[in-house]
């Protein structure tokens, strides 16, 4: 039988890693600080799926193999020093502890100074996909030592998303912080991407008028081209969703302000330390931003006139035009964020 893991944290994300490894064929050994959300996951996973919940943390360190791994699957910043200080007293050298969490890649270079140490080895690793990513295959990016890399790729490469070939989406990304750096600059492609489409999106529907089902119709046919990716994929399912409770689509009745987890944030606070020049991903910042004032925009809108102009010409020709402008858009946050990662 495979060596067991040790999963701490069952929000979203936790839960959803821990079903994927014992999907697996992975042991798994799960702690939350509070019992009720462990008790509360136990009645949720199908009953095919077999873990050992432990009660406490002594109860969670003494299931666990040694060397023990451990899956830290906490909110970022202070939560994860504090899991680590709950799990020092108990940690024996060779133990290996895997931030999952977004967590700032400083941090994770202080965490890994302070454990080696103790000779127990930190792994921080990016985790892309979402919940249903993490459930049934997310994009991993870990980072740190590169022996316990190799030591933990097996694991890790079962519960990956699988690419072309199956070729499993992760790989051993650097020393140090260097998987959640990637994960970091990961994430602020990834708001570049939404602010294009959300642009994209208001230009079709308020520049040309097009339907919510032309909506849908337009970005699926996106989706067979260049610009297929998830995040087109579920735009042309969310344009043109029914309202159950009114006339209309559900996006009208959606409050339109964004929020931020941070990063993107420490995306572009990286790239002005880095010199390097993101004007996408901090356009894309800026655009959240402007969207959570929405007192101030409520007051402004009284004083302009709230119209737009529709856009002349072929309807079909604009639609065209704007999809290779996105495509092209997308290119140059693609870019940006690479030349940060070099």
């Amino acid at each position: 039988m495979p060596q067991n893991m040790g999963v701490f944290g069952l929000g979203v994300m936790g839960a959803s890693l821990a079903q994927n490894l014992e999907r697996n064929s992975i042991p798994v050994v799960v702690f939350n600080y509070t019992y009720d959300l462990t008790e509360q996951f136990l009645a949720q996973v199908s009953s095919k799926q077999s873990f050992t919940a432990a009660r406490t943390v002594y109860e969670f360190m003494k299931d666990l193999e040694r060397p023990r791994l451990i899956l830290i699957m906490v909110t970022a910043g202070k939560p994860v020093d504090s899991v680590i200080n709950t799990l020092k007293p108990y940690l024996e050298p060779g133990d290996i502890l895997i931030d999952g969490g977004n967590s700032h890649f400083s941090d994770t270079d202080r965490r890994m100074e302070v454990l080696q140490m103790d000779g127990v080895q930190y792994i921080g690793m990016g985790v892309s996909g979402g919940e249903q990513g993490a459930l049934w295959g997310p994009s991993l990016m870990p980072g740190g030592d590169e022996g316990t890399y190799h030591f933990i790729e097996p694991i890790l490469s079962k519960i990956a998303a699988k690419a072309g070939h199956n070729e499993p989406c992760v790989t051993y990304i650097g020393r140090g912080s260097a998987g959640h750096f990637v994960k970091m600059v990961h994430n602020g492609i990834e708001y570049g991407d939404m602010q294009l489409i959300a642009e994209a999106y208001d230009i079709l529907r308020f520049g040309l008028g097009l339907s919510p089902q032309q909506l849908a119709e337009t970005f699926a046919e996106w989706n067979r081209g260049v610009l297929s990716s998830f995040l087109i994929e579920i735009t042309s399912k969310i344009v043109d969703f029914p309202d159950d409770l009114q006339d209309g689509v559900l996006l009208d009745s959606i409050l339109d302000k964004a929020g931020m987890k941070g990063t993107g944030t420490w995306t572009g606070q990286a790239a002005l330390t880095l010199g390097e020049p993101i004007p996408t991903m901090l356009a894309a910042l800026h655009a959240r931003a402007l969207s959570s004032l929405t007192q101030v925009r409520t007051v402004a809108q009284q004083y302009y006139e709230n119209g737009v102009n529709k856009l002349p010409g072929n309807a079909r020709e604009w639609v065209q035009k704007i999809g290779s402008a996105m495509y092209a858009s997308k290119i140059c946050s693609y870019a940006q964020g690479f030349a940060m990662l070099q």
